[in-house]
């Protein structure tokens, strides 16, 4: 593809997979796979499996739609393209931008528990306040996130899932395995609700889509990676997610992953590795939170980058795409991002002193999984849609048949979540107020200019 004067293509195929992987592997798995075997049994890697299946499936809309618009935008662009309607691009990109918000919570709540295996005297919510924080200051700094150093830090992740192989071969190899554990469900005269319900909490750690859609107008023919680097991260994703999870509940009883904190330490804790334990917990939990901060951070960037390009689109006031004048980081942007991360937080931490006892760690998961089902059956929709328009001989065509499996899964998922766990709404309904009220303002204030220094147009590299 000739060189169109925007951004540089340099990311290569190979590059494209390991963001994928890592984005997609990300730290969910460190985070949810307890709650996810306490909903399923000792059969929580069909959950994964089936998750991943699903979710494969709304890729495959993602990678036919950036083929044929290989732009930064990713779900709102495609929306727009397809309906041409400025509220529902509104709409997806403040969906977009609270599913970031929720993640982050959930996230920074599972940070604290691996940080509590380990130093105990802190209170969690301090833990999650300082470490938004130092997120957030990263990001004000500006700190580089190449994709290089993004695969970087998918090794580092991977090698805490391989610790957890590891031990599951071990365990095998002693002959202590018991794999009827296996096929155990917790509900079961009802195993099909059961999986349901795991998937449900396990479409958390299977997202990232958006972020690398983000990504496509800067891989070499994208029209060629961006299919093979998504759907081939999404599978070696899958596998890795599927022999984690049977590697734990081989090792360690359901119970105990279910009822615990950090559910991965659990394995490390059985003592099968011919190393001191209290070291390799250590060690465990280092890598878990290196894995966990990885992940968040990304959620921390989006957060401020999305409020800034509305803000240069007199959508929200002004004041968020204020730039700091060295560092050319979204202040504003970051700092408000920041608050409403926190402030989720506190609201859980307030709630369970009151005596409503939420998983705060379950609940923004939810949270994430109801407004991100949303936006994705979003862009399978436009993806069906946009068929016949803007095709080149080089776009990727994905099979109608699994997008509409998708679209079914992402539906019965949403249904479930939204059934079974009917609060999630309210907190859906407050961050998206968050947005509507920072619209509601710039119409209040009825000015249009940009902040001094700051043009349509003007670059933001704040090096993220």
């Amino acid at each position: 593809m000739a060189d169109d004067g925007g951004l540089k293509r340099s990311i290569t195929g190979r590059l494209l997979f390991f963001y994928v992987l890592g984005d997609v592997l990300g730290s969910g798995i460190y985070v949810l796979i307890g709650a996810v075997a306490g909903e399923v049994g000792g059969a929580f890697w069909a959950a994964f499996a089936v998750g991943v299946t699903v979710a494969a499936f709304t890729g495959l809309a993602y990678a036919e739609l950036a083929t044929k618009y290989p732009q930064a935008a990713g779900a709102s662009l495609y929306v727009n393209k397809a309906f041409r309607n400025r509220g529902l691009t509104f709409m997806t990109t403040v969906l977009y931008l609270s599913a970031t918000f929720a993640a982050a919570g959930s996230l920074a709540a599972g940070f604290a528990r691996y940080f509590g295996q380990i130093w105990s005297l802190p209170p969690a919510l301090l833990v999650m306040i300082v470490f938004v924080g130092l997120l957030a200051l990263v990001n004000y700094i500006g700190i580089t996130e190449s994709v290089v150093i993004n695969m970087a830090m998918t090794i580092v992740e991977v090698v805490g899932l391989v610790i957890v192989l590891l031990v599951g071969i071990i365990y095998v190899g002693q002959g202590n395995a018991d794999f009827s554990v296996l096929v155990n469900f917790s509900s079961g005269d009802n195993i099909i609700f059961a999986i349901i319900a795991g998937v449900a909490l396990a479409f958390f750690a299977m997202t990232g889509f958006e972020n690398a859609a983000n990504v496509a107008e800067e891989t070499i023919d994208p029209s060629r990676n961006f299919p093979r680097a998504l759907v081939g991260g999404m599978a070696a994703a899958g596998v890795i997610y599927v022999l984690v999870s049977i590697s734990a509940a081989l090792v360690v009883p359901v119970d105990t992953l279910a009822n615990s904190d950090a559910a991965l330490l659990e394995v490390i804790r059985a003592g099968i590795l011919p190393v001191p334990v209290s070291i390799m917990v250590l060690v465990f939990a280092i890598i878990a939170m290196i894995a966990i901060s990885n992940t968040t951070l990304v959620q921390v960037v989006t957060q401020s980058r999305i409020l800034y390009g509305m803000a240069r689109q007199d959508v929200v006031p002004a004041a968020f795409a204020k730039v700091h004048p060295t560092r050319r980081s979204p202040v504003t942007a970051i700092v408000f991002s920041a608050f409403v991360v926190v402030a989720l937080l506190v609201v859980g931490d307030l709630l369970n002193r009151i005596g409503l006892q939420i998983d705060i760690v379950e609940r923004l998961a939810a949270v994430t999984v109801v407004l991100l089902l949303v936006v994705y059956a979003g862009v399978i929709i436009a993806c069906l849609k946009l068929r016949g328009q803007d095709d080149t001989d080089d776009s990727f065509r994905a099979p109608t048949a699994l997008l509409l499996v998708g679209l079914v899964g992402n539906l019965v998922l949403l249904y479930y979540v939204i059934s079974t766990d009917p609060g999630s709404l309210l907190w859906c309904a407050g961050l998206v107020a968050v947005g509507l009220l920072l619209f509601v303002a710039e119409l209040a204030a009825g000015k249009r200019d940009r902040p001094p220094g700051v043009e349509r147009g003007t670059p933001i590299d704040g090096g993220n």
